[in-house]
């Protein structure tokens, strides 16, 4: 009986996903299909591609988050339908954007934290050009006023993230960029000085420089435009882009002054999916005062159920980013965020310490002081059997994402290697890319690369 009932429901039964007539043909690639197929068979075609993705927990090249805690998931679960820009359809969303927003400002030392103005962003990078659209439009807004041209604004920063270069594109304004050099690893007070003029719609310090993990002396460059406002008169305002220093330096060094306790900072962008810790998506921008973001810069929607103030690049967007950004701050608190940066610069700084045992490399930046991170170059003048293009690719064979680059204008004769360590990256496995760094290394030395020539084209070492 029960072998008659089984066989009379045999063709009910899902047959094996990878023996399905739609699995035995190529998915689709440039054309738009024209039938549904089954959903476990699109899972799988979807779940076999991403497979040959790397490891995100083994990129150290990236600064953002890519280990999160079972809460979070479950908060973007539950929260994947919510568009933040409705503020009248989820308002508890909008309110706890703007906890989030006057948090940050707290954080970031702001002489009235609660009335404070800022909003979120998809990432720091939309959060940086928000912020140099306010000083743009407060410069224009003074030139027009005072009946001078307001053509030719500029902006001054030192070794910049791209974003910065798309600003300076996409709104018509020149990029007065200050270039590293051996003596001068960040933009420095004199340098700033000698390239500000009339107009000049600010200055842009960066809170833990991409290329080199450093913060720039956001201090001494405000005391040096002070010193200039006295002498010639120019009130030129600073934005400090901190996209990953602005969730470090408050909780690893709070008495490091950069952000609003000098009051020419008026405006400062972090990049909440970097070491704010929540999932990618989500940045911040935050100014001094509310005088500070320009009036004309903010629209106003009443299509979406009531009229709601708008000022972002993007419109809509998920909310379930900036809910993870406030279960963190109240998940882990001060005391909770002081404890991961911690682990991450400990972790960071033993890399960096074991790297220079091994003894041909000299370190660039060894995990002080900025962000954690460390970064070295082949010791100058010796020729180890390989580049670091060569040890980058040897360690992706394990998984590890290490990138070897140049570094920008004046110094890119020199070719450095760099890592960052994030929450979610132990000591354990610090020990495990040591490990495997060294094994790279012994492989070199019994099969090293072939010739000078090889080297010197792929740019692992310059004299």
């Amino acid at each position: 009986m029960a072998l008659h009932e089984k066989n009379s429901i045999r063709n009910s039964f899902d047959e094996a996903v990878y023996a399905s007539t739609d699995m035995t043909v190529s998915a689709p690639k440039y054309k738009f299909p024209s039938k549904q197929q089954d959903p476990r068979h699109s899972l799988a075609i979807v779940t076999d591609e991403i497979i040959l993705d790397g490891n995100s927990r083994q990129n150290l090249a990236t600064f953002c988050q890519t280990w999160v805690e079972p809460e979070v998931h479950q908060i973007m679960d539950m929260t994947i339908d919510k568009n933040m820009i409705d503020k009248d359809e989820y308002p508890q969303t909008a309110e706890i954007e703007s906890r989030c927003v006057h948090m940050l400002a707290d954080l970031f030392n702001s002489p009235d934290a609660a009335n404070t103005i800022g909003c979120s962003t998809t990432g720091s990078s939309e959060a940086a050009m928000l912020g140099g659209l306010a000083l743009k439009w407060q410069w224009r807004n003074k030139r027009k006023k005072a009946g001078k041209d307001d053509s030719k604004p500029n902006l001054i920063c030192g070794s910049v993230q791209i974003c910065w270069h798309k600003f300076a594109r996409y709104f018509d304004v020149e990029l007065r960029q200050i270039t590293i050099s051996a003596d001068k690893l960040t933009m420095q007070p004199e340098d700033v000085i000698a390239l500000c003029d009339e107009n000049t719609i600010g200055v842009m310090p960066t809170l833990g420089v991409t290329f080199t993990c450093r913060y720039e002396n956001v201090k001494a460059i405000s005391e040096a435009l002070d010193k200039l406002q006295k002498e010639k008169g120019l009130d030129i305002p600073i934005h400090v882009d901190a996209a990953s220093g602005a969730f470090i330096a408050p909780f690893i060094e709070p008495d490091l002054v950069w952000d609003f306790r000098l009051p020419r900072v008026k405006s400062i962008n972090a990049s909440g999916h970097k070491y704010g810790l929540s999932p990618l998506g989500v940045g911040w921008v935050i100014w001094r005062d509310r005088s500070d973001l320009p009036d004309d810069l903010i629209f106003y929607v009443d299509y979406l159920g009531g009229n709601m103030p708008t000022f972002a690049l993007n419109f809509s967007r998920p909310g379930g980013q900036i809910i993870t950004q406030y279960y963190n701050f109240i998940r882990l608190g001060r005391e909770g965020y002081t404890g991961i940066m911690k682990a991450n610069m400990e972790n960071a700084q033993y890399i960096a310490d074991e790297i220079k045992k091994i003894g041909d490399f000299e370190l660039f930046y060894d995990g002080r002081g900025g962000l954690p991170g460390a970064s070295w170059r082949i010791k100058e003048g010796t020729d180890p059997g390989f580049s670091l293009y060569d040890l980058a690719d040897r360690m992706r064979m394990r998984g590890w994402q290490v990138p070897a680059y140049p570094l920008p204008a004046n110094m890119d004769n020199i070719t450095i290697q760099r890592i960052l360590v994030r929450h979610g990256f132990s000591r354990d496995m610090a020990s495990l890319f040591i490990n495997d760094f060294k094994r790279s290394i012994e492989y070199f030395k019994a099969h090293p690369v072939s010739s000078h020539a090889t080297q010197k084209e792929s740019g692992g070492y310059h004299h």
